[in-house]
């Protein structure tokens, strides 16, 4: 059964072009956070940092992203327990954790 993958972001380019990376890696992209086997979360997102712990709670691992900018969220998000990375690394983390 292939791996399905949330992608919470509120880009749509940046989410057809992850969309493109999950489907080349023979998973598939998951419409609701529920049942996922990876949740990949933009960081700008007001209550992304909130969404963070309630996804690990229920066993999703949770890949963040966002500006390198903003330091104190990718910090936060870590913190919070995801693998936070700035938007240039969400696509190679994302393959990483697809191909495990």
């Amino acid at each position: 059964m292939p791996k399905r993958v949330y992608l919470g972001t509120r880009d749509l380019l940046f989410r057809s072009k992850l969309g493109a990376v999950v489907v080349a890696a023979g998973a598939e992209v998951a419409r609701e956070e529920a049942g996922c086997d990876l949740a990949v979360l933009e960081l700008g997102a007001p209550d992304a940092i909130g969404r963070i712990g309630g996804l690990l709670e229920k066993g999703i691992p949770v890949l963040a992203y966002g500006s390198h900018v903003r330091a104190d969220l990718l910090r936060a998000a870590r913190e919070a327990g995801a693998v936070a990375v700035p938007n240039s690394e969400v696509e190679r983390r994302l393959l990483g954790f697809l191909n495990t």
